[in-house]
C-alpha cells in the first residue's frame, strides 16, 4: 500500500527556512523564482513536533552518542576511571574505520539512534568492562573488536522516525534502514520576490541629554508563499522497518493518522518570533494505492498562479490548479486510487473523484479504516 500526502499552505510574512545568507530559502521551477522550504527542514519539524512525539518512538540525532551510553553507566554504578575510557573508545563505534575520534568525545559522523541502541552500548561496555576486571586490560579493546560483541544488530527495534526517514550508518553496530517516506521540497504556487525589513531597536533609557538614534539597526528578508507540500509513504516498506518493534501492528496504527496530523500542525520554526507565521494547511489531500508509482501534482504549478491581475484568489486558484491536475493525470495515466480523500474549508472549487472530506479527526479515522482494510 501507498499513501501519498498532498498540502497547501498560505503563510503570511515569513523566514521560515534559511539559506546560508539568512535569506528565505528559494528555487527556479517553471522558469520563474518560487519559495522553498527544504525536505530536510520539513522533516526535523515533523520528527520533533510534540504530535509525533506523543507516540513516545522517536530516536535521538547526536554526535553525542558517547555522553548518552556513560549517563546509562554512571546509573549502572560504573566507575569514572572506565567511563573516561569508555566514551573515547565509544567515538569510533559510528564509523567504519573504527577510528577513535582525537579531539573529543564525541563521534564524527551524526546518526539517529533508537533508545534500545543506547541501552546496547551500554550493556555491552559493561559486560566488557565484567569480563576484563582490569582498566589496563580495559583500556586495550579496539573499537572494531568491539563493535563485533553487536551481533543483533539487525534485529534490533529501530524508533518511528528511523522507520519513516531511513537511517544510513558506516558501522556494523547499527542497522542500516531504508526509508519508507519520501518528501518534497516544499514550493511555492506561484512567482515569488523576496522583500526585506529593515528595523531598529531603540534604548529605553535614551534621552534628550544623551544621544539620538537607534540602539541597533539591521534588516532581515521575508516573503509570503503558498506552498505546495508532497511525501508518500511506502506502508509495507515502513512495516519491514518495524518489525522488530513491540506490537507494531499498534504503532502503525497510531503513526500514520499521527503523522497527517503532525504534517497539518507544524509549521518551520524559522524567525518565528519575529513573524509568527503559524496557519493551518489551505488543503489536505489524499490518496491510497496498491500499484506503487508515486505522483507528485507539483506540475500543476508549471505555470503559476497569477497573483494580480482578474485573480486574486492565490489559494482558490492554486486548489483549482491541483484539482485539474489530479483529473488530468486519471485520464490520462490510469494509476487506479483506490481512495482519495480531500479536506478544503475554504475554496469553491470541487475534486469531482475524491471523497469531501469536513474534519482532520474524519479523516485520520477513515485512513485507520484502510490500514484494517488492508489486513482484513
Amino acid at each position: 500500500m501507498l499513501i501519498e500526502f498532498h498540502m497547501l499552505k498560505n503563510y503570511p510574512p515569513v523566514n521560515l527556512n534559511r539559506d546560508d545568507s539568512g535569506a528565505p530559502k528559494n528555487c527556479f521551477f517553471g522558469g520563474v523564482m518560487r519559495g522553498r522550504i527544504s525536505s530536510q527542514c520539513l522533516k526535523r519539524g515533523w520528527r520533533r513536533s510534540d504530535e509525533f512525539n506523543a507516540l513516545g518512538s522517536s530516536g535521538i540525532r547526536t554526535r553525542c552518542m558517547p555522553e548518552l551510553v556513560s549517563g546509562l553507566l554512571r546509573e549502572r554504578g560504573i566507575g569514572e576511571d572506565y567511563i573516561d575510557v569508555a566514551e573515547k573508545m565509544l567515538t569510533g563505534v559510528a564509523n567504519k574505520e573504527g577510528k577513535e575520534n582525537a579531539k573529543g568525545n564525541f563521534t564524527t559522523q551524526i546518526v539517529i539512534y533508537a533508545p534500545e541502541d543506547i541501552q546496547k552500548l551500554a550493556e555491552q561496555i559493561q559486560l566488557a568492562i565484567t569480563e576484563d576486571g582490569d582498566i589496563k586490560k580495559f583500556k586495550q579493546r579496539k573499537p572494531k573488536e568491539f563493535v563485533k560483541l553487536f551481533t543483533d544488530a539487525g534485529t534490533r527495534p529501530v524508533t518511528a522516525d528511523i522507520a519513516l526517514f531511513g537511517r544510513m550508518v558506516t558501522s556494523d553496530a547499527f542497522r542500516d534502514v531504508d526509508a519508507s517516506m519520501q518528501v518534497a521540497h516544499a514550493i511555492s504556487t506561484h512567482a515569488v520576490n523576496r522583500e526585506s525589513d529593515f528595523y531598529t531597536a531603540v534604548d529605553d533609557l535614551l534621552d534628550d541629554r544623551d544621544e539620538n538614534g537607534a540602539g541597533m539597526m539591521d534588516d532581515i528578508d521575508f516573503n509570503s508563499c503558498c506552498y505546495y507540500e508532497y511525501a508518500s509513504l511506502d506502508v509495507d516498506q515502513l512495516r519491514e522497518n518495524l518489525k522488530y518493534s513491540e506490537n507494531s501492528e499498534e504503532l502503525i496504527r497510531n503513526l500514520i493518522p499521527a503523522l497527517l496530523r503532525t504534517m497539518a500542525y507544524t509549521n518551520p520554526g524559522g524567525k518565528q518570533n519575529s513573524f509568527a507565521g503559524q496557519i493551518m494547511p489551505a488543503l489536505i489531500l489524499v490518496e491510497c494505492k496498491q500499484r506503487k508509482i508515486p505522483l507528485s501534482y507539483v506540475n500543476a504549478y508549471e505555470e503559476p498562479v497569477a497573483i494580480y491581475g482578474n485573480q486574486p484568489n492565490l489559494v482558490d486558484n492554486s486548489i483549482a490548479k491541483l484539482f485539474h491536475e489530479v483529473e488530468l493525470m486519471d485520464d490520462v495515466y490510469r494509476l487506479k486510487v483506490e481512495h482519495r480523500l480531500w479536506m478544503a474549508p475554504r475554496t469553491k472549487s470541487v475534486l469531482q473523484n475524491g471523497e469531501r472530506i469536513g474534519n482532520i479527526d474524519e479523516m485520520c479515522d477513515t485512513i485507520v479504516g484502510w490500514l484494517e482494510e488492508e489486513k482484513a
